[in-house]
């Protein structure tokens, strides 16, 4: 059984600045993961997208932290989470394990998972290995068809180059805007103008940073990320935003008959990352999910 070390975790408010994990799974290299934690109660966690960071769940930390206790995790090799020790991949077989690693150095067991894009893959799969106690995956990827892979990563690859190329002072001065804002996280956010310019500045920065931004697209491709299992054992909710531009809306369909008992839920107005463009709207579905299991 692997075991994992705690290196310095806090269970208080959260702070202004991520706390920092230490995991040392046996038999691996150690990995450091950033992550903030809130509230009490049956465990939560949430999973970012690819190039995004834990902040992206701000709009709904709150509300869920109200009756559970919530942490969100910064992916390995994205946010203020560095990358993987030389030698680990990105891919789905790889993180998934460090993963479970991470919720048993945080301390908890069987967490309800919910997950956005590649999280909400995430979040299926660990799902599958009857680590979580239930799953919500908002727009989650692995449901696409290979044009539509090449559509989202394209859209992907440009937002990062968008990203790399700005310089910092001009992403700040963009995000003063609601054009600015549109023009940086109008792919991702049916509602770009909501979020607010520091916010949109941090998420760029992070898109523009994230180490490892380009192994895990590059792990993404090819018939081995499609998901094709049911998950019969533990409840499962997918959420899809009729306006997100990623990720059709039609993939939802698709994941309800890979996955016949999740429940498929239309998130009206939403784009890609729904947690900013309707938070009361994605807190009551998450919360529809993690209430009635009482496991």
């Amino acid at each position: 059984m692997t075991t994992a070390r705690i290196a310095s975790t806090t269970r208080t408010a959260p702070t202004a600045t991520a706390s920092s994990l230490l995991v040392s799974p046996d038999g691996r290299p150690p990995f450091t993961v950033a992550y903030e934690r809130k509230g009490a109660g049956e465990p939560v966690v949430l999973l970012h997208g690819i190039g995004h960071h834990y902040q992206a769940w701000e709009p709904v930390f709150s509300v869920l932290a109200a009756s559970h206790d919530v942490i969100a995790l910064d992916l390995p090799g994205f946010g203020a989470s560095p990358a993987l020790p030389d030698g680990v991949e990105y891919d789905l077989a790889s993180v998934v394990p460090l993963l479970t690693d991470t919720f048993a150095a945080l301390g908890v067991e069987r967490p309800h998972v919910v997950g956005n894009s590649l999280g909400g893959l995430l979040a299926l799969t660990l799902g599958l290995t009857g680590a979580v106690r239930s799953v919500t995956a908002l727009s989650p990827a692995g449901f696409w068809t290979e044009a539509e892979r090449r559509y989202a990563f394209s859209v992907l690859t440009g937002m990062r180059a968008g990203a790399r190329a700005l310089p910092p002072q001009v992403v700040e001065v963009l995000a003063r805007t609601a054009a600015g804002r549109a023009a940086l996280t109008g792919s991702i956010y049916a509602r770009p103008w909501r979020r607010s310019p520091a916010a949109v500045a941090a998420e760029t920065r992070a898109l523009r940073e994230a180490p490892g931004f380009a192994a895990t697209l590059a792990a993404g491709r090819g018939p081995g990320v499609l998901f094709r299992h049911d998950i019969p054992d533990v409840p499962v909710t997918i959420g899809w935003g009729t306006r997100d531009r990623l990720l059709l809306p039609r993939q939802g369909v698709r994941a309800k008959r890979v996955i016949p008992g999740a429940r498929l839920v239309r998130l009206p107005g939403c784009g890609h990352v729904p947690m900013n463009d309707d938070p009361a709207l994605v807190a009551r579905v998450i919360l529809d999910t993690v209430m009635p299991t009482g496991v």
